[in-house]
């Protein structure tokens, strides 16, 4: 028994000892190979020049169709922004903002917004002259209130993100839920086309900025100038290439839905709401 352990042993050392060497071969051989691939020449990506107003790649830039001088607001637009916008190529922040006066237009990335870490943002959400733009049961029409907007200037907050993302942003933000809750009691049709939302009733930041701002400034031609650079981003996008999104709810009434339908149960609900017209 222990003249055969031995034997064994030996043998089962002597195969860990080729192995060993086996692999400290195959291992200065890695190390040949890197550094003969450590001294090719790394080709440099160079970032496209990007125009400082419209925040678009300049041989794509905006600039013709944004207002020659920015807006003459009172309204200041405080955006709450999910950090998955700041990486999107087509965004509708950065158009906003380049056709607004500087100071008009903050924004503010992250997802949870605290007093201590967003100080002014908190003095903005306490101020009795703050209004949320974001729908919901307890927002009232912001068509249908009776305050004069020009006589005290206000903000307004709103929260960039997708649905989903704007919703959990809502509902985990103490401050968010201090200013009085408005929303847009008939908004047309997204002309945002290049980028799919859930109902038909639903536009992007920008779209619903513009509407909002027309309304308390009481100057309808607001929309359409902001409406623009949007418009013109949009048309050259499918000039190119993109294709015309339609909403969700469009889809699924339509038979056009492809992706699968949802196992879980709270997307399922959302998707009967879609097809009844409830709010979700």
């Amino acid at each position: 028994m222990n003249s055969q352990f031995n034997k064994d042993t030996v043998e089962e050392t002597n195969e860990d000892d080729d192995e060993d060497e086996e692999e400290t071969k195959e291992e200065e051989e890695d190390d040949e190979g890197f550094s003969v691939l450590s001294e090719l020449p790394v080709e440099k990506s160079e970032r496209r020049p990007t125009c400082r107003r419209c925040c678009r790649p300049v041989k794509v830039c905006l600039c013709p169709y944004l207002p020659p001088c920015p807006l003459d607001v009172s309204t200041c637009l405080y955006i709450v922004q999910h950090p998955a916008e700041e990486s999107r190529v087509l965004r509708t922040v950065p158009l906003l903002a380049a056709c607004l006066p500087p100071g008009k237009c903050k924004v503010f990335i992250g997802r949870r917004f605290s007093e201590e870490r967003y100080p002014e943002l908190a003095a903005v959400c306490k101020d009795a002259h703050t209004l949320l733009l974001y729908p919901g049961a307890g927002a009232e029409n912001l068509e249908d209130l009776s305050t004069d907007f020009s006589t005290t200037a206000h903000s307004v907050v709103l929260i960039d993100g997708t649905w989903s993302q704007a919703k959990d942003m809502f509902l985990r933000n103490a401050l968010l839920q201090l200013p009085r809750q408005v929303q847009l009691r008939s908004a047309p049709s997204s002309q945002y086309v290049i980028r799919t939302q859930p109902t038909n009733m639903c536009v992007s930041t920008l779209e619903c900025a513009a509407a909002a701002l027309s309304i308390m400034e009481k100057n309808h031609s607001i929309q359409e100038v902001l409406l623009k650079p949007l418009q013109a981003l949009c048309s050259f996008q499918l000039q190119h290439g993109a294709q015309i999104h339609h909403s969700k709810e469009h889809l699924i009434k339509n038979g056009e839905y492809n992706k699968a339908m949802p196992k879980n149960k709270r997307k399922i609900r959302r998707m009967q709401k879609l097809l009844t017209n409830q709010n979700i």
